[in-house]
């Protein structure tokens, strides 16, 4: 079937798929992992779309979905598609105040929420400051509040809709469905003020569809798949679409902080996922590696060298391996690589996309190394999603890709921008015109603020504008290459450079705590652990701890990108206290301003 609307994926997975295996769930009951066929998938969606009919939705009208993932979110979108509807994702942490601006801007009477604090939050929004006329909610665990006589459960709303003669409306309206129809609003969590409309067409999702066919044209029905990265996120949205499209197996894991439990269930060949993942996976083997006696300490280091030798050297660049080094390359990939991976879930794994933000040079070569394949990639929102990737084979390690075709690129040349043209780019934010104005050249060319090179067709990304810090003497810093830098080793688990206007380079450092402590141990064994955090965090000890790491890594930066000074915090920045984005990324005015006193003393003069 050649598709020109994602509703038709309803139709491909009842006639192509009809008996194959397409979605895993996990039973809240029984923990038990359960397998829906392309038949099943396709019926709930109608009855989904039949439910919405009779609610009286609309061509054009938005409809909230407000759930961690879970199936019967990808039944009522796949349903709103075919009522050529448009689909509003929140993330399943959006506060009560995110809800209500979202609702207001999109125009949303009708939201689905996945458990209770989507509920509670989507009630509260309903009951005190209106907008919100119906809430409809996927899990039965949810306890209602006593006077809401509006909500109902999803299971009550598809008998609603099956109960009904709505199916000929479906299916009129599914005939009707046009390629330019607004298909998803997804709304930008935003680094830096209030969130954006991303307007993404069916036809940009559809030709994402068949770039990747075309650029992995063995994605099909033997592969499995996991989405654990929220659908609210177009990454993820995206690829599950072309999943579905390709008869991919979708095993959905409705909590991702259950991921690394659930990975050696599941043993997928594919997963979207981002940089923090492969941190955590990296820094996990190399303490491995620290803590085994000496001789597997350096087996394992062996191993590490011999497959970035054979995988990035030879394979990568079409070159035939000498014998010795193809032999014992072989001896690691059946033994050491394969073991690493099977404890971690990933035996099976074919590639893994990879995007958000950088990943670092070493932990990607550590990658490759140990056979654990990773596709690395560039998009936005606005683009739908993939710019560019990899290809399985012949990428350039340090890039983030080559352009997909059908995809212009342009890089500014007074300041690098990487400037984007195509099918998949979005018309423009929803009713902002202002920002649209920001967006776009006078010329059309889509601005992505992040700045960049192009060789050939081979992206690479440089620093991301909006981030870039000048020093007071006038040096340009980009942060993002500095926290990554010290984010790869385990001691540090989040990073925010300051620099924008100072003398010179800072840190707020959310460390490994229980590591740091050990490391401070070895120096002085009289450290009380015990104690308060605050009071442990303001030992010099553990200062020159970190600091003594921090200049190991950033042994290779010019002399004004060095960190100087750091101040140690205690907790984590979160999106409760609004520091991260739902996508992880710093917001960093706000980090700035909650800790506005230690910035102010990391530069007071000694």
């Amino acid at each position: 079937m050649q598709l020109t609307h994602l509703s038709q994926i309803i139709g491909l997975l009842e006639s192509n798929y009809h008996s194959h295996r397409i979605l895993k769930q996990l039973n809240p009951q029984t923990q038990e992992w359960e397998w829906l066929t392309g038949e099943t998938v396709a019926q709930n969606c109608m009855l989904a779309a039949k439910g919405l009919a009779q609610l009286g939705v609309e061509p054009g009208d938005c409809i909230g979905i407000y759930s961690p993932n879970k199936s019967e979110g990808l039944y009522t979108e796949l349903g709103i598609f075919a009522l050529r509807g448009v689909s509003v994702p929140f993330y399943s942490t959006c506060s009560p105040d995110q809800v209500y601006f979202i609702a207001c801007s999109a125009g949303i009477k009708t939201i689905f929420v996945g458990e209770q604090y989507q509920y509670n939050n989507a009630y509260q929004v309903q009951h005190e400051r209106g907008q919100i006329e119906r809430i409809i909610i996927f899990d039965r665990q949810v306890v209602r509040q006593f006077d809401d006589k509006t909500s109902i459960y999803y299971d009550e709303f598809i008998r609603i809709g099956d109960s009904m003669p709505s199916e000929t409306k479906v299916k009129i309206r599914m005939s009707e469905a046009r390629s330019e129809d607004l298909a998803v609003l997804i709304y930008t969590s935003g680094t830096t003020g209030e969130p954006k409309g991303v307007q993404v067409l069916h036809h940009a999702f559809v030709e994402q569809i068949r770039r990747h066919h075309e650029v992995y044209p063995a994605l099909g029905p033997n592969d499995t798949s996991v989405n654990f990265l929220p659908l609210s996120h177009i990454f993820e949205k995206a690829w599950v679409y072309v999943c579905w499209a390709l008869g991919v197996r979708v095993a959905i894991v409705t909590n991702p902080k259950r991921i690394q439990e659930l990975m050696p269930q599941i043993k997928p060949t594919l997963m979207c996922n981002v940089p923090r993942y492969w941190e955590k996976v990296y820094q996990g083997v190399m303490a491995h590696i620290d803590e085994s006696p000496r001789f597997m300490a350096s087996l394992f280091r062996r191993a590490i060298k011999v497959g970035k030798r054979y995988k990035l050297d030879y394979w990568n660049q079409y070159k035939p391996a000498p014998l010795f080094l193809s032999l014992e390359h072989w001896i690691y990939k059946h033994t050491i690589y394969y073991l690493l991976k099977r404890a971690t879930g990933l035996q099976n794994g074919r590639f893994f996309p990879t995007a958000g933000s950088l990943l670092s040079e070493p932990i990607n070569e550590f990658l490759n190394a140990v056979d654990i394949p990773i596709i690395i990639g560039y998009g936005l929102s606005e683009t739908c999603a993939t710019v560019s990737a990899y290809p399985e084979r012949g990428f350039v390690l340090s890039s983030i890709g080559e352009v997909f075709e059908g995809i212009e690129v342009r890089i500014a040349p007074e300041d690098n921008e990487i400037q984007l043209r195509g099918e998949t780019i979005m018309p423009g934010y929803y009713h902002n015109e202002a920002a649209n104005a920001e967006a776009f050249t006078e010329d059309g060319w889509f601005r992505t603020g992040d700045a960049g090179r192009l060789e050939g067709r081979t992206l690479f990304f440089t620093e991301r504008l909006k981030d870039l810090y000048k020093t007071a003497n006038g040096k340009y810093i980009a942060p993002q290459q500095i926290e990554n830098l010290l984010t790869s080793h385990r001691l540090f688990e989040q990073v925010a450079v300051v620099a924008d206007g100072y003398k010179f380079v800072s840190a707020l450092i959310y460390p490994n705590w229980s590591l740091l402590i050990s490391l401070a141990q070895e120096r002085d064994p009289n450290i009380d652990s015990s104690c308060p955090l605050e009071q442990i965090a303001h030992m010099p000890v553990m200062q020159q701890v970190a600091m003594a790491h921090i200049e190991e890594l950033q042994a290779g930066l010019a002399a004004f990108e060095k960190i100087k000074r750091i101040t140690l915090i205690c907790e984590p920045f979160s999106m409760e206290r609004n520091e991260i984005t739902p996508s992880l990324k710093l917001r960093r005015k706000i980090i700035y301003e909650h800790y506005q006193a230690e910035i102010k003393n990391m530069y007071k003069e000694p």
